[in-house]
């Protein structure tokens, strides 16, 4: 189940207020690469739960 369009049009990444896309089961911002997780269909756009980039730098920012 995906995000309905029109929410994803006004969703932004809580860190760094970049627009987000959908990508599967995950909304993942444009700027930083993080990925948020949408479940049953409800984005869950809080920092703690998003999954850093693969080409992050560990223990630094994204």
């Amino acid at each position: 189940m995906g995000v309905d369009k029109e929410l994803l049009e006004i969703l932004a990444c809580p860190l760094d207020k970049a627009p987000v896309r959908e990508e599967g089961d995950r909304l993942v911002c444009e700027r930083c690469g993080r990925r948020y997780p949408v479940r049953d269909g409800i984005p869950v756009m809080l920092i703690e739960e998003a999954e850093l980039p693969a080409d992050a730098p560990p223990g630094g920012p994204a």
